[in-house]
């Protein structure tokens, strides 16, 4: 039983892989990471509890997204330049990198944003982890 459910998450993980590279944006990102996290810890029943936590610690939703990059860009955020590739789920260095608050009408309090290589990202303030690519 073990052996399937393991296998079950592999292949999950597997396929999930695309859709991870595609869904980076608010409730789609923190569903999909939610279900493929909960899936290789839980098996199925993992999978379904994850979906649901990670889609409410989402980032920023589709619909606002426009008009935070709006916000950004306004504001002139200097772009750190990352050796290393842009993605979800890259640690950021803990200095050099400024981080900005996002204004609570996006409704993402517990992140804080900054651009990476051009790219406006949202970032975990605990970790220095890319939670969200915002494009």
């Amino acid at each position: 039983m073990m052996k399937t459910m393991l296998a079950s998450a592999v292949v999950l993980v597997a396929l999930s892989a695309p859709i991870l590279a595609q869904a980076q944006s608010g409730v789609a990102a923190g569903a999909t990471t939610g279900a493929v996290t909960g899936a290789v810890v839980g098996g199925p029943v993992g999978a379904a509890v994850g979906a649901g936590v990670g889609a409410v610690a989402g980032g920023i939703a589709d619909e606002t997204r426009p008009r935070f990059r709006s916000y950004v860009s306004e504001r002139r955020v200097p772009s750190y330049r990352y050796e290393r590739e842009v993605r979800v789920g890259a640690d950021l260095p803990e200095s050099g990198v400024t981080y900005y608050e996002v204004p609570k009408e996006y409704g993402v309090t517990k992140y804080r944003y900054t651009v990476v290589n051009d790219r406006t990202v949202l970032v975990d303030p605990g970790t220095h982890r890319i939670v969200q690519i915002v494009e």
